[in-house]
């Protein structure tokens, strides 16, 4: 494994500077699904230890989500050994599990019951915090569902507290492309695992992601404005809807303020 340039750490840095991801002490559980992003994320966090003015900890977990008999643990334990990182994993069977969640897609529940999963074993080994591999696109295309789905203007933020574990989310590859991450991966020399999902590829994701590959032939900043967009705070959006009870005493006062008595 061939270490990752320093200039090509510096969006990391940045990222971590800005929103104050990282403190002394800090215990980190990395979410080691075996893809391009985590194995990338895994691996610049364990340089950046190296150089970071402060201690920090690092270890990586796995959720084998048993879509297949062969998921490839004993590789990615392999991998964090000659980094030097703690291991842990788990089977959890995701499709039988889901079963009993009607209603929720595949990829909710997934992505529920792997949060929990991670989540758990951080709490249980002292984690105080817990790393993500989203990259940027991840954000805009969460952006972009989130309009398309369900009407509101949000996404993923760089660092969320869960007030109900104590535990903290960071995002470290915020300000890195798909495309950089992968390219970075390669020059790395690593190997991602081939995903086990049965739904990779064919997913709400894959469909925001072409869908803004459509509106580039549009508009070749389409990408760049959606990003833009996420960090606009500027407020020129239509105010929330009034509660029923509170658009009816504003009916009751225009009425009687306007009433001309005939």
């Amino acid at each position: 494994m061939k270490p990752i340039p320093a200039d090509q750490l510096s969006r990391l840095w940045r990222a971590i500077i800005e929103f104050d991801m990282l403190s002394s002490g800090d215990r980190v559980l990395v979410g080691l699904s075996g893809g391009k992003d985590s194995s990338l994320l895994l691996l610049a966090l364990r340089q950046l230890q190296a150089r970071a003015p402060f201690p920090f900890e690092l270890g990586a977990f796995t959720m084998d989500p048993q879509f297949t008999s062969d998921f490839l643990t004993e590789q990615l334990r392999d991998f964090c050994t000659s980094l030097g990182i703690s291991y842990y994993t788990e089977k959890v069977p995701v499709e039988q599990l889901s079963r009993a969640r009607p209603g929720k897609t595949p990829c909710f529940s997934c992505a529920y019951f792997r949060r929990a999963a991670t989540n758990r074993v951080a709490l249980e080994h002292g984690y105080n915090k817990v790393a993500l591999a989203h990259h940027h696109d991840d954000a805009v295309e969460t952006f972009l569902l989130n309009l398309l789905t369900s009407g509101q203007l949000k996404t993923f933020l760089p660092v969320t507290p869960l007030s109900k574990t104590g535990l903290t989310v960071i995002r470290p590859l915020l300000y890195y492309r798909e495309d950089e991450v992968r390219a970075m991966g390669q020059e790395a020399g690593i190997v991602p695992l081939k995903s086990p999902c049965p739904h990779d590829g064919y997913t709400k994701r894959q469909e925001a992601k072409e869908f803004i590959r459509s509106l580039e032939s549009f508009d070749p900043g389409a990408y760049d404005h959606l990003s833009a967009a996420m960090r606009c705070q500027q407020n020129e959006l239509w105010p929330s809807p009034l509660p029923k009870n509170d658009m009816m005493q504003k009916f009751r006062r225009f009425w009687g303020k306007n009433k001309t008595g005939q």
